[in-house]
């Protein structure tokens, strides 16, 4: 991908211990690992049940051949063409991803960054991401919130990564602050993928940063920050699972694709 190869490695840096400390980065750079976040006992089983999901390739499913990203097969017909890229709608689809989906500490982490009741939508992201060796696609650099459509463009996403995630497998990518800045519509493509292309993005995609994930550690991601992800090059299918949440006051907007799904409220212990 455009300005990834640029890198020789992923940054590193010191991981917020505390939550406070987590949302402060969050805020500020638009992103934040949290380690250890689904610990092991339920890691192994989430693992297990992700394999068994995709083998069985129930509906609904999203193919890598029908967004035609790049590195994507032509066609479903073609060589790779039933590669699946998302086992769609995780929460209702099996009682450990909706046991994630749902948890309490991520509740409990919510909460302290909205402040308010907190909601988790069923309409975005919402699934088990596999990224496979060969077919599976580059995503190019965008903003979550592109498609999405709320009162204030202030969502939060957790990315619970289920096995290693690194750029030779194709972990994500982040623009530090970019879920700050403000950019003319021309500096997207009609798809609202950001444009390489332009000299001033590309100044600013090379400044981005690819945290190396553990089994179990999180990535809390702001909806406006700018991101992208590379192939896989292992030999191994990568699987994530991802959801996103928004505060009380920012409900998505009446006739849109953000309320095509009921929403899922997660309560505070014993409320």
């Amino acid at each position: 991908m455009a300005g990834q190869q640029e890198h020789e490695h992923a940054h590193q840096h010191a991981t917020p211990r505390g939550t406070h400390e987590q949302i402060e980065q969050l805020r500020d750079k638009g992103f934040v690992v949290v380690p250890g976040f689904v610990p092991g006992d339920a890691l192994a089983t989430l693992n297990a049940v992700a394999r068994e999901q995709l083998a069985a390739r129930a509906e609904p499913l999203e193919f890598e051949a029908d967004l035609q990203y790049p590195g994507a097969p032509s066609s479903r017909e073609a060589a790779g063409g039933e590669t699946v890229r998302r086992l769609l709608d995780a929460y209702t689809r099996e009682p450990q991803f909706a046991r994630w989906g749902a948890s309490e500490a991520t509740g409990a982490w919510m909460r302290e960054y909205f402040g308010e009741r907190v909601f988790m939508s069923r309409a975005h992201h919402n699934c088990l991401m596999t990224k496979h060796p060969r077919y599976g696609s580059l995503t190019g650099w965008h903003r979550d919130i592109r498609y999405w459509s709320f009162g204030r463009e202030d969502l939060v996403s957790v990315w619970l990564a289920l096995g290693e995630e690194e750029v030779d497998n194709g972990a994500l990518w982040f623009v530090p602050g970019s879920h700050r800045m403000d950019f003319d519509a021309s500096r997207f493509d009609e798809a609202k993928f950001f444009r390489a292309d332009l000299a001033d993005n590309a100044a600013l995609i090379r400044t981005a940063e690819s945290p190396r994930l553990a089994p179990g550690d999180a990535v809390f991601f702001h909806s406006n920050t700018l991101h992208s992800a590379g192939k896989n090059l292992s030999d191994n299918v990568k699987f994530s699972l991802v959801f996103t949440y928004r505060g009380e006051s920012n409900p998505p907007l009446a006739g849109t694709r953000s309320t095509s799904k009921p929403e899922v409220e997660l309560r505070a212990v014993g409320v």
